[in-house]
């Protein structure tokens, strides 16, 4: 006689359980087929300053497709920028890596969508004739090369104009005696000008628009008074232009954007599968994206992200008293005040030293898995003390505007009572990743007392669950929230604000549709500051900043 080993129930519970993941599975993909199909599905794309995202929302605002390009700035005649056909060219990959994706997953082509959304990285400056000609090569935000114009208009203005401001470029073009000058027709960013391309229209979300030139917390718009000063600045020189004639219109999220065209969807798709006649948002910057990312769009909340660089961005009740130096004043999406401090350095001095903790392994013969790696040495962190032991150190691969610094040199320094561990000195260079973003944020929290309700961490920093959230809340001495789908970023953002231009319902704010819509019950999980943590850090950040000159004579003596 045959014996049948029957299933128990443990196992019959681990069948049924597939099963189940199994079908859930199938009809979400059969759902997200429909979408498409039926052409209720919303694109979202933003253009970083390494990737070109893609992300194709259901009507549940879920990701359901993707596709990117990778692509790098270049330095032209001491310039950063990236030329018109690496523009054209990226844009169509990643659409065209997109079609890729949804033929995989579902086997069908993408016809018809419900709305669009075009964001790019803020600032910069691409200047255009009465033909549409561009005058000179894109300049992106990176360029530093604006220092007397920002510092000018700064103290004409009585407000902080930041050197990749789309204004500082326009001014230095000026007083450089650039020729293509006289000629501007039309001044705008990244994404004013795909929209553009896309759709004919001249016009600029508020978000990115505040990149531009400062807006008035009032209106709206930009600020008249500012405006005029500029003119009359600049009227020795005898342009045939005003300012506020070649700049974009102003636009609030959820406000109609135009439609694209023929020839827009022929420059986004040229295999020509893609319709004309789709509605587009208003064009994004990234920062405006990132705050909709993580549902940071109301007073009193704000986001933080923290990468290869960092920053901070707390939306304000009101203005603050004076201006300061290292806090850009720019908007949400929907025009409300945000106060951003911006770090040139984050998390790539980390990065360089795990890759040697990776090469001592390897020299062990032993196989180094990196995510294991970082969520280890991440973790070990938190065994160290709350000063870090007295161990300094500067992830400063580049300059850092906020400390003053125009050049960096990555330091670790320690006296030799210092307690040096491994757990110390990593501690010490998670203190280092956010050092700067915290002296920025004491101007906020401490001198100007900026309420926060809900700060939302994002980025590789807190990719090891808890220790960067940690770290950061001992910093800022805030709770520090960290939500599953901040990972999926700015092109999800710009696409939920394209779903809020045509899922709105009525007059429903942005920040309601966001609560209501989209983030319904994800509250994300939330660390609180330990007051241990929170003293080791102000000691930390004391000794930080006397060692400044410790950075600044590496500078020196170090080429």
């Amino acid at each position: 006689m045959r014996l049948v080993n029957m299933p128990n129930k443990a196992c019959e519970q681990q069948i049924q359980e597939k099963e189940t993941r199994f079908l859930k599975t199938y009809i979400m993909k059969q759902d997200a087929k429909s979408t498409i199909e039926s052409g209720k599905a919303i694109l979202g794309i933003e253009l970083g300053s390494t990737r070109i995202k893609g992300i194709l929302i259901d009507e549940e605002n879920n990701p359901i497709a993707q596709g990117s390009h990778q692509w790098e700035n270049q330095l032209v005649d001491g310039l950063w920028t990236y030329s018109l056909e690496a523009i054209w060219a990226g844009l169509q990959d990643c659409y065209a890596n997109l079609r890729k994706d949804v033929l995989q997953k579902y086997g069908i082509e993408i016809h018809h969508l419900t709305a669009i959304g075009i964001s790019a990285m803020m600032h910069g400056y691409m200047a255009f004739n009465k033909q549409g000609d561009l005058l000179v090569p894109f300049r992106t935000w990176r360029n530093t090369n604006t220092a007397k114009a920002a510092q000018e208009l700064s103290t004409l203005f009585h407000f902080n104009i930041p050197l990749r401001w789309s204004v500082s470029h326009l001014y230095q073009a000026i007083l450089n005696k650039e020729d293509h000058v006289k000629d501007i027709n039309y001044l705008t960013t990244l994404a004013g000008y795909i929209h553009w391309q896309l759709t004919g229209k001249k016009v600029l979300g508020i978000g990115d628009a505040s990149g531009m030139v400062p807006i008035h917390p009032d209106t709206k718009n930009y600020d008249t008074a500012m405006v005029e000063a500029f003119d009359k600045l600049v009227a020795p020189w005898g342009y045939p232009w005003k300012l506020a004639d070649i700049l974009p219109e102003v636009l609030l999220a959820g406000e109609e954007a135009g439609t694209l065209t023929e020839a827009g969807a022929l420059k986004l798709d040229p295999s020509g599968n893609l319709k004309a006649g789709i509605p587009l948002c208003p064009p994004e910057g990234d920062a405006g994206t990132g705050m909709t990312a993580t549902n940071a769009v109301r007073p009193r909340t704000g986001n933080v992200s923290c990468g290869t660089s960092s920053f901070s961005m707390i939306v304000l009740e009101k203005n603050l008293s004076k201006p300061y130096p290292v806090i850009d004043i720019v908007t949400t999406p929907d025009g409300s005040p945000v106060a951003m401090v911006h770090c040139n350095n984050c998390t790539s001095d980390i990065n360089a030293w795990v890759g040697i903790f990776k090469e001592f392994m390897e020299l062990m013969g032993e196989k180094a898995d990196m995510h294991r790696l970082f969520e280890k040495l991440f973790q070990v962190a938190l065994q160290g003390d709350p000063d870090c032991g007295g161990i300094l150190t500067y992830n400063y691969i580049s300059g850092e505007p906020v400390t003053g610094l125009t050049e960096g040199r990555p330091l670790v320094v320690r006296s030799a009572q210092d307690t040096f561990s491994l757990a110390n000195f990593m501690r010490a260079q998670l203190y280092a990743a956010v050092g700067v973003l915290k002296i920025g944020n004491d101007i906020l929290l401490k001198q100007e007392k900026v309420r926060v309700d809900r700060l939302t961490g994002h980025g590789g920093y807190f990719t090891t669950k808890g220790v960067g959230q940690q770290i950061l809340a001992a910093a800022l001495d805030t709770p520090i929230s960290v939500m599953e789908t901040a990972g999926e970023g700015g092109a999800w953002g710009i696409a939920l604000l394209a779903s809020y231009l045509v899922h709105r319902k009525g007059h429903l704010p942005l920040a309601d549709f966001l609560d209501q819509d989209v983030f319904a019950g994800e509250a994300g999980s939330e660390i609180k500051p330990r007051p241990e943590d929170v003293e080791g850090f102000n000691n930390y950040i004391q000794r930080y900043e006397a060692g400044l000159k410790i950075e600044q004579a590496a500078v020196e003596n170090k080429k």
